[in-house]
C-alpha cells in the first residue's frame, strides 16, 4: 500500500496567470511603431533584448507586466507607446515546470498549462515501462512544502480508470518506482 494520501481531485487555480521563464519566445508588438514590434527568445538569464530595450528583465512576470515594462522602457524615446507581449512558445520557469521521473518511458520536464491532468503527463511522457510500480507513485507538490501524495498510474493508464486522474499544480514532480515484482 501507498505510504502517501491520496492526491486531490481538483487543485488548479481559477486565478492562474502564466509566468514567463526562459527559453519562452515573446511576440512583442509596439502598436504603430512596426520596426520596433519583434519576436524574441528570453534568454536563459531571464532577461529580454528588443529595438531600443535592453537587458530587461522578463522571468518571473506575466505578459501583462512585461509589456508594461516595455512601454516604460520606450517611453523615453517615443511617446505614449502601446506594448503588447504574447507568448508564443511556452517553457515556463523552472519553479512551474513539471518533472517526470523514475519508470516513465520517456521522463522529461514539461511546462505547466492550467488544467493539466496526471493522463495528460502520462501521455506527453508516453506512459510507464514495463518495470513501472504505477499505483505505488506519488506526486511531490513543490507548492506544498514539498508534500507527496500517492497517485494510482497503473489504474489511470492501463484500466482506463478515470477517477485515478488528477490536476497537476505548478512545479509538482511525478515519481514513478521500479516494481519489485
Amino acid at each position: 500500500m501507498n505510504r502517501f494520501p491520496p492526491a486531490p481531485a481538483l487543485a488548479a487555480s481559477p486565478d492562474y496567470r502564466y509566468v514567463i521563464g526562459p527559453g519562452d519566445t515573446l511576440n512583442i508588438v509596439v502598436w504603430r511603431n512596426p520596426e520596433l514590434s519583434t519576436t524574441i527568445p528570453v534568454r536563459p538569464d531571464g532577461k529580454i533584448a528588443a529595438p531600443l530595450v535592453e537587458d530587461l528583465v522578463a522571468i518571473g512576470k506575466d505578459p501583462t507586466t512585461l509589456a508594461r515594462d516595455v512601454e516604460k522602457a520606450l517611453s523615453k524615446v517615443i511617446r505614449d507607446p502601446v506594448v503588447t507581449v504574447v507568448v508564443t512558445n511556452f517553457v515556463g520557469p523552472y519553479s512551474e515546470q513539471i518533472r517526470v521521473i523514475g519508470e516513465a518511458a520517456r521522463p522529461q520536464v514539461l511546462p505547466y498549462r492550467q488544467k493539466m491532468t496526471l493522463l495528460d503527463v502520462m501521455i506527453a511522457v508516453g506512459g510507464v515501462t514495463e518495470f513501472a510500480d504505477g499505483n505505488g507513485a506519488s506526486i511531490l507538490r513543490t507548492v506544498e512544502g514539498n508534500k507527496q501524495y500517492s497517485v494510482r498510474i497503473r489504474d489511470l493508464v492501463k484500466k482506463g480508470d478515470v477517477s485515478a486522474n488528477v490536476e497537476m499544480r505548478p512545479g509538482d514532480v511525478v515519481i514513478i518506482p521500479q516494481s519489485w515484482f
